[in-house]
């Protein structure tokens, strides 16, 4: 029998497995994914994440497909996105459940839901196991919820920093699932808090965050109504005054985390709010810069320079960069070229925005472009020869080039 078997094998569940193993605990892993199932079984990591690729390549991990492993404890990392008009899909969490119901005798198990999830969402899994299996939370079958709170790209060093947060209601769901955690993470760092306390911060901290990166994203758009030069105001303003420490850069602000956890809540507020005003700033922005040069763009070779939701990542899922793409072909270019050094080079799929491009080099898009849009700031692009765009038109709201949002070089 294993520790635990972590079900969904993506950007939270596999990080979390390894780590788990690596502290000598028995893990297994679940997922549908035949692709993820393979990788695996080569001892390679599906997508990039620093710090992982040596332990993937010395792992005992063993992937499941159709099997559900007998298991101490499971902890579930499936998707739970946000379907149409703001309600929240719980249909992968339903069909887990489902399927540990069908195939394993749940008396005396633990589940952990990691995912991000709706209020109420885990007190509505412990009912439903308990209508399904008779079984009653607290004595038969343990339940908790226990937000990740990962930023991509750090999750080798976060998951042993950061403080975890349980929320349990019931003694016993507590203490065994302090007792998997405590494994990575000191238990001065361990707080506990109820089903909905877990849910909700894990919401607000998302929320948070989505709100601060539509301020500056505001800024912008205030700034070009009066026809003021928004980065030399913030240069201006912030410069050795220390209250302005915080205020971010505008930007893209997307991701399968931002875009999408603000719904959770407001599908149950009625009225409109902060959190839809802020969506409504962060979705306008690739229309916003599209229209800076949306004169220009007609019968122009138009290159979007990354593609990935943020810097140095390889994630593509809730990019508003495919959105960018969406509104330059409105205005006919000519031809749209793509590049992202973080994708693979050649034909490119993306199955999450239904979108197909030939990736490029940096210099071929910058050299093949009229007009550039530097989507994402990826690390590399700061490093750029400014004389490679001489002749070319730049859309940089990252302010990557240090100068104007819009540049004529």
């Amino acid at each position: 029998m294993y520790d635990v078997t972590i079900i969904g094998a993506g950007r939270v569940g596999l990080p979390l497995a390894l780590m788990l193993e690596d502290k000598k605990l028995n893990i297994a892993i679940k997922d549908k994914d035949i692709d993820i199932a393979r990788t695996l079984i080569a001892r390679k990591m599906p997508f990039f994440e620093p710090g992982f690729d040596e332990m993937i390549r010395n792992t005992n991990i063993h992937p499941y497909i159709h099997e559900m492993p007998e298991s101490k404890a499971y902890i579930i990392t499936v998707g739970t996105p946000l379907a149409q008009h703001i309600e929240s899909d719980l249909n992968q969490v339903i069909e887990v459940i489902d399927e540990l119901i069908k195939k394993i005798k749940l008396e005396d198990k633990l589940i952990i839901l990691r995912s991000t999830v709706a209020p109420s969402t885990t007190k509505f899994v412990g009912d439903y196991i308990a209508q399904k299996t008779n079984l009653k939370l607290g004595e038969n079958f343990f339940l908790a919820m226990c937000p990740e709170r990962i930023a991509e790209g750090k999750a080798f060093e976060e998951l042993a920093q950061l403080p975890q947060i349980i929320g349990a209601e019931d003694d016993q769901s507590f203490e065994k699932t302090k007792e998997i955690f405590s494994k990575m993470i000191p238990e001065n760092k361990i707080f506990r808090g109820t089903f909905s306390e877990a849910e909700l911060a894990k919401l607000f901290t998302n929320i948070y965050r989505y709100i601060n990166f539509s301020i500056p994203n505001y800024f912008v758009i205030m700034a070009q109504h009066f026809g003021a030069d928004v980065f030399h105001i913030f240069d201006i303003m912030n410069h050795g005054y220390e209250r302005n420490i915080g205020l971010k850069q505008p930007g893209f602000t997307g991701g399968s985390c931002l875009r999408k956890d603000f719904g959770m809540i407001s599908e149950h507020l009625p009225q409109t709010d902060l959190i839809l005003q802020a969506y409504k700033i962060n979705e306008y922005m690739p229309k916003y810069v599209v229209d800076l040069v949306k004169d220009k763009i007609k019968n122009s070779t138009v290159g979007i320079l990354g593609y990935t939701f943020k810097a140095d990542v390889d994630d593509v899922r809730d990019t508003l960069s495919a959105k960018l793409i969406r509104y330059v072909k409105r205005n006919v270019p000519e031809r749209v070229i793509v590049s992202d050094y973080n994708l693979p080079k050649g034909e490119f799929i993306d199955p999450c925005n239904n979108i197909k491009f030939d990736n490029v080099s940096t210099l071929e898009l910058i050299n093949m472009s009229d007009i550039i849009f530097i989507a994402t700031n990826h690390s590399q692009y700061y490093k750029i020869d400014r004389d490679n765009f001489a002749g070319k038109t730049v859309v940089d709201l990252w302010r990557v080039l240090g100068k104007q949002m819009v540049v004529n070089f």
